[in-house]
């Protein structure tokens, strides 16, 4: 980076908070402060929901998913739209009539303090764990990549978001994401339009779909019936539903960005505008992946796109075996592209015969050069068991870095960062809230709204502080943005199944729930430890969990009176 992306990032991140802290100052209401001025159009409402589920990690990862893997991981989204539809007509109408703060409050009215405190608790913990998560994503990828110290990197954009969030509460962060996921989108398509130029000549469109297909990577829907598959049709549909469900209707974080509209109508907007367009999104981000995987068919791709991985092995004495395994693998590169230019020739010549032999050998050199990756990376992990292997993650940001125009770098790590920043205060703010209301407030009864006002600040920057605290300690195992669904689905299918029972089984009551959901809860966590099957099933069994055992608990325990709710 030279200065005139330091210029752009820093303008573009400073600006932006600065922005959010002048349009919000002054906010002295507790109403206001934790859901906003309640006058939130639609469109503001649906670009805050996006902006809070799409962090850093969704553009920095997710291109390199659609690098390794293709177009399969869009089917984690093929349950949204219905899960968005029930939301709005199911949960949000609900929760706007009974005036909550947090969705958590419902269960405490519906059922008890024991069962709100669980449902609070719960995502306090998973969504604790994420804000870490969050932050601790973009800043490992890039302090690697920009040789920045992590934990200056960590703290520093860590810090700065607190500022803006406890000085504004909820609206700070409804009113930055409008512009931060401004610069994300502009970002995102002018890398996807210097990538496309930056392919050879000769090679079309077309060509390019030809040779990814070739590959598998335009594998967007796969119809197997396996559990042990990740991303299938089946658990798109009924996973991904269970867990989008919960992610929207459950959590705090994306509960708060839509009960701020100004009206029923506003929020039920705000919701379909993601259901028409979250998938579309995501699959244009792993598409751009796609077309990646397509560019370093012709353009030599590093060894290790992690640079620091490089580093450390001739750091370490492994200098000599890094050499003769960079240069095996550039050979084969060299001939798989070779191979290439011949399957290009003959395509566009007719010659079909002459093209499917190209294209063998340049599959079979392709995979040659992935088989000494593959040895490469147990190198690193032989001199460095602490080494992230999982290059996916640097995919993107190494081609920014290499291939695009000073300026456009800026633009884009700013991009990266005002998707980490926006994702990150909508998170604050909900945990903020929530320990708020439903815990402190219910716990001190006597509380006025401005002792509550201060307790929700000092609380948010207490959770902006354990968020940073953990992503300082954090090790991934996974790719990023598989790691954020997998810790979502381990504890969103349980607080799923708290609500359903509370809309749907009025029979049931506090007692029979809460033990319901602790014995699903640790149910979920076997399983996961014990079972090879797709992360995407976990918010089904666990919500399922929850709800079967609170019917069997009930009826031991006898009937008991319910307060409707509903009628509040």
């Amino acid at each position: 980076m030279n200065p005139l992306d330091f210029i752009v990032l820093i303008g573009s991140m400073l600006g932006i908070a600065a922005y959010g802290m002048w349009r919000t100052r002054g906010r002295r209401d507790l109403n206001a402060y934790l859901k906003g001025a309640g006058n939130t159009p639609w469109f503001a409402i649906g670009l805050s929901v996006m902006a809070t589920q799409a962090s850093a990690i969704t553009f920095l990862s997710t291109p390199g998913q659609g690098y390794a893997g293709g177009l399969g991981f869009v089917q984690i989204y093929f349950g949204l739209p219905v899960a968005l539809i029930i939301i709005a007509i199911f949960f949000l109408p609900l929760f706007r009539r009974l005036n909550v703060y947090t969705a958590y409050e419902y269960l405490g009215r519906r059922f008890d303090g024991k069962t709100r405190l669980l449902g609070a608790g719960l995502f306090l913990i998973q969504r604790g764990l994420g804000a870490g998560l969050t932050i601790y994503a973009p800043a490992i990828v890039l302090s690697s990549v920009f040789h920045w110290p992590l934990d200056l990197t960590i703290i520093c954009s860590g810090v700065l978001v607190i500022i803006y969030t406890v000085a504004g509460g909820n609206d700070a962060v409804t009113v930055t994401q409008k512009y931060q996921i401004a610069v994300i989108f502009a970002g995102m398509f002018i890398a996807f339009g210097l990538l496309l130029a930056k392919l050879p000549t000769g090679l079309s469109f077309g060509d390019s779909l030809a040779l990814a297909g070739g590959f598998h990577k335009l594998e967007a829907v796969n119809f197997s019936g396996s559990l042990h598959e990740r991303y299938t049709l089946w658990s798109g549909l009924l996973g991904g539903t269970f867990l989008m469900l919960s992610y929207f209707g459950t959590d705090q974080s994306q509960v708060q960005r839509y009960l701020s509209g100004s009206s029923l109508r506003e929020s039920r907007l705000g919701l379909m505008f993601n259901a028409v367009c979250k998938i579309p999104m995501q699959f244009g981000i792993l598409f751009l992946g796609v077309m990646m995987f397509v560019f370093y068919q012709f353009e030599p791709p590093p060894l290790f796109f992690n640079d620091t991985s490089r580093q450390y092995l001739a750091e370490h004495g492994a200098s000599e075996q890094l050499h003769v395994l960079e240069t095996d693998f550039n050979q084969t590169h060299a001939v798989a592209r070779q191979q290439l230019e011949q399957w290009l020739t003959a395509r566009h010549n007719g010659d079909a015969a002459g093209a499917q032999a190209a294209f063998a050998a340049a599959t079979t050199a392709h995979e040659q050069g992935e088989q000494i990756h593959a040895a490469a990376a147990k190198a690193l992990s032989a001199a460095n068991p602490h080494a992230t292997t999982n290059e996916a993650d640097y995919v993107f940001i190494s081609f920014i870095l290499h291939y695009l125009p000073h300026g456009i770098i800026g633009l884009l790590v700013a991009a990266f960062f005002a998707a980490a920043l926006s994702s990150k205060a909508a998170e604050l703010t909900a945990l903020g809230s929530s320990t708020t209301v439903d815990f402190y407030r219910h716990l001190k009864s006597d509380a006025t709204d401005q002792e509550c006002l201060l307790a929700s600040k000092w609380f948010t920057a207490l959770w902006g502080v354990v968020a940073i605290g953990f992503a300082l300690y954090a090790h991934l195992v996974e790719n990023l943005i598989q790691a954020v669904n997998i810790l979502g689905s381990i504890f969103y299918g349980v607080m799923l199944g708290l609500f359903v029972v509370a809309f749907f089984l009025r029979r049931v009551g506090g007692t029979a729930v809460f033990w319901a959901a602790l014995v699903a809860q640790t149910l979920v966590f076997v399983l996961y430890f014990n079972l090879t099957i797709s992360y995407l099933w976990y918010p089904l069994i666990g919500c399922a969990a929850c709800v079967f055992l609170s019917l069997i608990l009930q009826a031991g325990l006898g009937q008991v009176k319910q307060t409707d709710v509903s009628a509040t």
